[in-house]
Order: C-alpha cells, then sequence, then structure tokens
C-alpha cells in the first residue's frame, strides 16, 4: 500500500512540475550600449530564476536610497522570519542589529537568503507585499514574463522569468545604478569570495549575479567591458557550477567577436577579399563569419508574413511558423542567411517586433 502511496505522489509531483523546470536552458547575450541582442536561445520561455532575484531586491533598494527613504548607515532590525530563513545564509540572528550598506554586500556577494529578507521587510512591511512591488518594478522595465514571489529566490512555483527579462534588468541596474553597480563586483565579504567565480578569473567580467536551486539549474548574470564596451549575458539553467561558468565565458567572448571588439594584445580584425572568411593578422587560423538571422513576430495572417519578409529580405531564406498572442492566432517568419549589417538594418524597418538572432 505504501508502495502505491509513492508512485502516485511521484507521478503528482511530475505532472504538476512545470515546464519551465523540465527544460531549464535558456541563454541571451545582449549589446548594453545598443541593446541589439547578439545572442537568444529560448529567452522568451519561462524560467525560475533563483537568487538572480536578488538583483531585483537590490534595485529596489538602490531606488529607495537615492529616494532618500533609506540610508547605508541605517540600522535594521532582523526579524524571527527573517532569522529562520533557510541556507545559504548570514547566520543573523533574530533582534540584531544590522547596517543596509553590510546587508547590500551580504546579499551581492555572497547571496545570503537572510540578508534579502531584512531588506525586503524594511521596504515592503513582510517579504510578501515586498515582492509585489518587485513585480511591479518588472513591468515598469518592461519585464512582462515575470513574477516574483520572494525576495531571496528561494524555490515558489509561482516565481518565474525569462532570459531577455533578466537581461532588461541588468540593464537597467548598470543605466540608473551605475554607481552603486560596484556592490556587484565586490569580491570579497568578510573574507569569504564572491559566489561569481567569472569575477575572479576573467578580466573582462565586473559584476552580477549567480543563482541555483534544485528547480532551476545553475544561473548566472554577467556583465563584462572591453575597449570600453560592454555586453550582458544571462545563463539560466546550467548542469552544473563549473560548465555552467565555462559556458558563459563563451558566450562573452562570442558576444565580443560579434561585436567586433578584440583583445588588446591581438591586432585588428581584417576582412579578406573573399568573404565570409576573416583573418586577425598575426593568427594562422581563419574565423568563418557565420550568417544572421531576424525573426519577424506576432504578424496578423501568414500572406502578411510572407510579403513581409519578401519586402524586407527578397532573397533570404524564410522560415514559417505560428502561435498565439492574447487569443488570437499569430504568424512568425524567420529570416536567414543574412549579414550583420542586413540583420540590423531588416529590425530596423520592420513593422512590428523583430528579433536579432547572432550566430
Amino acid at each position: 500500500m505504501w508502495l502505491r502511496l509513492l508512485l502516485i505522489a511521484i507521478a503528482f509531483v511530475l505532472i504538476s512540475v512545470p515546464a519551465q523546470a523540465q527544460n531549464r536552458y535558456a541563454s541571451i547575450i545582449v549589446d548594453a550600449d545598443t541593446l541589439d541582442v547578439l545572442h537568444a536561445r529560448q529567452i522568451d520561455e519561462p524560467r525560475f530564476p533563483a537568487s538572480l532575484t536578488k538583483v531585483m531586491t537590490l534595485h529596489l533598494v538602490f531606488d529607495a536610497l537615492d529616494a532618500g527613504t533609506l540610508r547605508l548607515d541605517e540600522e535594521l532590525t532582523v526579524s524571527q522570519k527573517a532569522a529562520r530563513t533557510p541556507p545559504v545564509e548570514l547566520g543573523l540572528k533574530a533582534g540584531a542589529k544590522i547596517t543596509v550598506d553590510q546587508l547590500i554586500q551580504s546579499v551581492a556577494v555572497r547571496s545570503h537568503n537572510d540578508s534579502a529578507v531584512v531588506l525586503a521587510e524594511r521596504l515592503g512591511g513582510t517579504e510578501a507585499r515586498f515582492a509585489e512591488m518587485m513585480t511591479a518594478k518588472a513591468r515598469e522595465l518592461g519585464m512582462q514574463r515575470t513574477t516574483f514571489k520572494t525576495a531571496n529566490g528561494l524555490p515558489h512555483p509561482d516565481q518565474v522569468t525569462t532570459a531577455r527579462d533578466m537581461a532588461k534588468l541588468a540593464h537597467s541596474v548598470l543605466t540608473t545604478h551605475r554607481a552603486r553597480y560596484r556592490y556587484f563586483g565586490q569580491k570579497r565579504f568578510r573574507g569569504q569570495k564572491n559566489t561569481n567565480a567569472l569575477l575572479h578569473d576573467m578580466v573582462e567580467v565586473d559584476g552580477f549575479k549567480t543563482g541555483y536551486t534544485r528547480a532551476s539549474g545553475y544561473n548566472l548574470m554577467v556583465s563584462a567591458t572591453r575597449n570600453r564596451r560592454r555586453q550582458i549575458t544571462i545563463v539560466l539553467g546550467g548542469a552544473s557550477g563549473k560548465s555552467r561558468n565555462q559556458h558563459v565565458r563563451d558566450l562573452v567572448e562570442r558576444g565580443f567577436d560579434v561585436m567586433g571588439v578584440v583583445p588588446e594584445a591581438r591586432t585588428q580584425l581584417v576582412m579578406s577579399d573573399t568573404p565570409p572568411t576573416a583573418i586577425l593578422r598575426g593568427v594562422d587560423a581563419p574565423v568563418q563569419v557565420k550568417p544572421w538571422s531576424v525573426a519577424l513576430r506576432n504578424m496578423p495572417s501568414e500572406g502578411f508574413a510572407v510579403q513581409m519578409s519578401k519586402t524586407l529580405a527578397p532573397k533570404a531564406p524564410m522560415e514559417l511558423s505560428s502561435g498565439f498572442s492574447q487569443g488570437q492566432p499569430v504568424f512568425h517568419a524567420k529570416l536567414s542567411g543574412l549579414t550583420a549589417e542586413e540583420a540590423k538594418g531588416i529590425c530596423k524597418t520592420a513593422q512590428g517586433p523583430c528579433w536579432l538572432i547572432a550566430p
């Protein structure tokens, strides 16, 4: 009897686990200066944010500091709820006092869950109310597919986001709180290293956040600069911390390659007379220039999608697909085999949503 009950329970869990928990991977690279999407994989599919949630928590903290409703030297009292928050935590005791500045460092550098709750209760009264404020801020930033339920990213079935939405959040921090972004790049807090390993071994990376739960997999948000150009890279649903970190390293390099930004130690990229091969002077192996694509989204009919595609790129291979938006059928067209300039030009003149898809 007990075995039957166990099997029923397991079946119920498998049925009830959202799709985002079963297919966890997504990734995006965004040129932080132009907002061009340089790489996109399942960027609008729902995923669990885990501790990337804390970036929004600190965004609201930074907003309050700028508004003068919160001070860095203000001492906050730790509630029993915050003290009971499970690991990873700073180890705060109920009734203890700690400054806002210390709490920010605790959250940004070591991803402490209890510290996030203390900040949430200060600004929202309760963590639940603060989560509502977080979701409202998400809508303000255009994060239409994100809902927050906790301040620290601990598991909640309704707390979801997308890679694109996380990139929007990162960009908002970089643009509206650039001076406070330094917290995400701080390498140590109370003698312990930042959880973001890329801060310690990749010179271009200067900040942002790790995340992990069993449901989410290994998440990482980074921002990196090279030759005064900045990118934002997000990976959700990595299989392990090590593989996720290596994947993000590869994506950061890929992003700079697409942006045409090479390390200062390398010589200038020069196009050969016979495209599509680009050769780096001083590098023996040629670097193949792969074609770009664009996705024309949410068109009202198949005929309209075909006509729009032929108008914008008459020679480009076209792939049609369909879906629903707000209960109405919509049609999408993917145009491939484009140069970067052609793809960007199409999206500038397209009527409606247009996604750049880098190689």
